[in-house]
């Protein structure tokens, strides 16, 4: 969408100020600007929205709050509401709009681009914006003031309803040096008040003034301001490069110690017979490169996970130089979708490859799966939340042509990429792996309990969540509780800190697992990093019951829904990481030894 950041004529320049959907912390269901009745404007055309402003709910409307630069104006009168009890239609709009105030809801406006923030000073004496400000607030029976009715000791009247009817706008201004009558907008704050019109009949007002700033390059300054979370992010920085060190310590250890020697030992060999009296992994050389079961299975989350890799990737790289900035509205989903379609050609190639090394020869069956399986769970997840949000009214609802457009994307776009890279996969060699394959399996001796499939997996995702889990909070914070994410650097190195633990911490296993003679590793090493999504999924429970507000069945079963499908886009991806780094080091070793 598209707002005038330069005001060339600024004494004759009209400024708008355009709505967006309203939010709650204690409720999943945003609902359109209108829903609540407040005034309106139907002459102006609304704003075109991108793909990620509809599937992340953003309705941006213009408003009747409109003023001139520079001009000043005081207790300014928008419209008035009138409502009357014995009219049911009147009692619904205002029991809705005394439920938004009880479940906190909060407006968001827009000016230049810029969020409209409401300061208040908090604990210490620190001062706080939140980019947004509620309905109203209310008073309970026994005289407790409720969320915004806290600031303002003049709302104590019990068992009263306070609605912010009257705003008083700040707008800040950079003027533009050699330019005549040249200016920028550089701040927009808010401070909203109750004001008694009378009894079901609610007067909007606004009251507008004008400051001169003079630093035009710390436009969102303001609003970052009071979000003091550097210091958290360089300690949760440093917390997981001590994890990555320590692994990269064990790994160089086995690498260029324990393997290493065992490596030269078994070249030394000169017989068969000695070669026998050997135990560990040099053993299981014969069986290592063996299909695994449900190989099938296994090449389509393969698939599927380098496809979501590769999306996160270049996502997150282009965050970070700035691309997809907060500023400019939708762009960071908007480009991760257009990536995932634009990536169904390596997804169908790395299916293939690997579902043909492993013997396969039902072709048709992976490309389809690699196109429809995992892409359909999530859509089948979605497609229910989105029923319900159809059935609450809430503006989060995708309308029906997007989700034409989507499954458009999807089948006339990803499925022929999907199937053009499949082609390809099948139609080259397979890979050829260092060591043959015996024709007859070898017995797995008794494991002990460390070095069993389960234990070992439940184990292998402790220490990449261990990495991701501080920066995983403020993830959720900027989900659910609507606050602003802005620290892409922070965000784009914890990525790379996660891809190197997950591999690191499967590399490790799986050499323990090979030494204990136990040759299924492909499964296991997709599992041990694929169970950090075991671990977020935990979080996220504890996030929910410890940090949230959310009341209401359907606000759960929306956040659960949409949950797991975080979660399982986060099992593909830290699986495929743990698998190809396994494949790596397993093809590595043994590509050294001599075999008889």
């Amino acid at each position: 969408m598209h707002f005038r950041n330069i005001t060339q004529n600024p004494y004759n320049s009209t400024i708008e100020l355009f709505v967006n959907r309203l939010d709650s912390v204690e409720s999943v269901l945003p609902y359109e600007y209108t829903a609540f009745d407040f005034c309106f404007e139907n002459t102006r055309k609304r704003p075109s929205e991108n793909l990620g402003q509809v599937l992340f709910g953003e309705r941006i409307e213009p408003s009747p709050y409109e003023f001139q630069f520079k001009k000043a104006a005081v207790c300014k009168k928008v419209c008035t509401k009138a409502y009357d009890t014995n009219i049911s239609s009147d009692k619904n709009k205002l029991d809705f709009l005394k439920k938004g105030m009880l479940l906190n809801y909060q407006h968001h406006w827009i000016v230049d681009n810029m969020p409209v923030t409401w300061c208040y000073d908090v604990e210490d004496g620190q001062k706080f914006c939140n980019p947004g400000f509620p309905i109203g607030c209310y008073v309970t029976e026994g005289g407790r003031a409720k969320d915004a009715c806290v600031v303002n000791s003049n709302f104590n009247e019990k068992d009263a309803f306070y609605i912010f009817n009257h705003v008083d706008i700040t707008i800040h201004y950079h003027v533009i040096e050699n330019e005549q009558l040249g200016a920028r907008l550089v701040a927009a704050k808010i401070e909203p008040k109750s004001k008694h019109s009378g009894i079901f009949k609610i007067s909007y007002t606004y009251s507008v003034n004008f400051d001169k700033k003079i630093r035009w390059a710390s436009r969102w300054d303001y609003i970052l301001e009071s979000m003091p979370h550097t210091n958290i992010q360089w300690f949760s920085i440093m917390n997981s490069l001590v994890i990555v060190l320590f692994l990269s310590g064990m790994v160089a250890m086995i690498m260029l110690r324990t393997l290493h020697k065992d490596i030269a030992r078994y070249n030394q060999m000169d017989s068969v017979e000695d070669a026998q009296e050997e135990f560990g992994w040099k053993l299981v050389h014969g069986d290592v490169f063996r299909p695994p079961r449900k190989g099938m299975l296994l090449s389509v989350f393969l698939g599927s996970g380098t496809q979501i890799f590769i999306m996160t990737f270049v996502t997150l790289f282009f965050a970070c130089l700035g691309f997809l900035s907060p500023a400019n509205r939708g762009a960071l989903m908007t480009c991760a979708v257009v990536l995932w379609v634009l990536l169904g050609t390596p997804a169908g190639y790395v299916a293939a490859r690997l579902y043909k090394s492993f013997g396969g020869e039902k072709w048709k069956t992976n490309v389809l799966l690699t196109s429809f399986l995992c892409p359909g769970v999530v859509f089948a997840d979605f497609f229910v939340m989105n029923l319900i949000l159809w059935g609450e009214g809430s503006s989060a609802a995708m309308p029906f042509g997007t989700l034409v457009a989507i499954l458009a994307l999807w089948f006339c776009i990803s499925v022929p990429l999907t199937f053009i890279g499949a082609y390809f996969g099948f139609k080259r060699a397979g890979i050829e792996h260092p060591v043959r394959t015996n024709q007859i399996p070898r017995q797995i001796p008794e494991q002990s309990f460390y070095t069993k499939p389960l234990p070992g997996i439940v184990m292998g995702g402790i220490l990449p969540f261990g990495c991701i889990f501080i920066q995983l909070f403020f993830i959720l914070n900027s989900i659910w509780s609507h606050q602003m994410y802005y620290m892409f650097g922070f965000l784009f190195l914890v990525f790379i800190i996660l891809v190197i633990t997950c591999s690191e911490a499967t590399i490790l296993l799986c050499y323990f697992h090979l030494c204990a003679e136990d040759y299924h590793w492909q499964w296991r090493s997709f599992l041990t990093s694929g169970f950090t999504a075991v671990y977020f999924l935990v979080y996220a429970i504890h996030y929910f019951f410890s940090k949230l507000q959310i009341t209401g069945l359907a606000s759960t079963i929306l956040y659960f829904g949409y949950t797991m499908i975080m979660a399982l886009i986060f099992f593909l991806f830290t699986g495929t990481i743990g698998f190809f780094a396994c494949f790596w080091f397993v093809t590595k070793i043994y590509s050294v030894v001599k075999v008889d």
